[in-house]
């Protein structure tokens, strides 16, 4: 395991592995042996990145993109920031806005799909770019985020539904460049801004996805059966996702579920 020379304002190591099975299995060693609050490890190849859902894999291209897991240590569960996925979720996306900057044509704009995945749109189709996962151990949590840097192909089943950072900036990504990008936005949305009030709730419905849309959602673990529709109404304090029923005044809150997509 080498120590990359990447800016970490974690004041923490950031170590690259060229494979790995997951990243956060790795976290969970590092954590183990005694690293410190935003400790990060970056692979080169992840072999079994995992999704949100089991069963569901992330799939990456060598050295293309940029799978990472970062080590937060909170005292206890209750000091873990709420919605803390949503809140790296945001972190990302602004850090893909800095990255991509103005193209000069309108630019692509980068959106959050509640709970965990980063999209863009270019006004033809919303295309993920980017996921998260966050699996808390006690008071530590590891927060893996895997982000399409410069892949430029992707495998059957992904076409139309995947895009990279690269592609929309229309130029060619350096995935440490980027990661930097990400920890410095991470940093301040997290750790800066802790005290400031739900300001990162605002910053997320700005940046949602099908807000305000009519929209059905499956509740609860996957394959659930309790599919809800109505309006996308927004966040909750807590990250939990608003859905306005037809002919229901008062939105209903969801900790689990997914979008129904067709």
């Amino acid at each position: 395991m080498n120590r990359l020379s990447v800016n970490n304002p974690f004041n923490a190591p950031v170590y690259y592995e060229d494979t790995v099975g997951s990243t956060m299995d790795v976290s969970r060693a590092l954590a183990s042996g005694g690293e410190p609050h935003g400790t990060v490890i970056v692979a080169g190849n992840q072999e079994a990145g995992r999704g949100r859902i089991r069963g569901r894999s992330w799939e990456m291209a060598r050295e293309n993109d940029l799978p990472f897991t970062i080590l937060l240590r909170y005292p206890r569960i209750e000091a873990i920031p709420p919605a803390l996925t949503l809140r790296t979720g945001l972190a990302v996306a602004l850090a893909i806005e800095d990255f991509i900057g103005d193209r000069g044509d309108g630019g692509c704009v980068v959106l959050i799909k509640w709970p965990n995945d980063i999209l863009l749109w270019d006004g033809g189709a919303a295309k993920k770019a980017a996921g998260i996962l966050a699996e808390a151990d006690g008071g530590n949590v590891h927060v893996g985020i895997g982000v399409n840097v410069s892949q430029r192909e992707f495998p059957a089943h992904l076409s139309g539904k995947a895009a990279s950072v690269g592609s929309a900036a229309g130029t060619a990504a350096d995935p440490l460049a980027l990661l930097e990008l990400i920890l410095a936005r991470l940093y301040s949305e997290i750790e800066t801004q802790q005290s400031g009030g739900a300001d990162w709730l605002y910053r997320i419905e700005a940046r949602l996805y099908k807000k305000g849309e009519q929209v059905s959602f499956s509740a609860g673990a996957a394959g659930s059966e309790n599919t809800v529709s109505g309006a996308l109404a927004g966040i909750g304090s807590s990250g939990e996702l608003l859905i306005l029923p037809a002919g229901e005044t008062t939105p209903r809150s969801f900790l689990t579920g997914e979008l129904v997509l067709h």
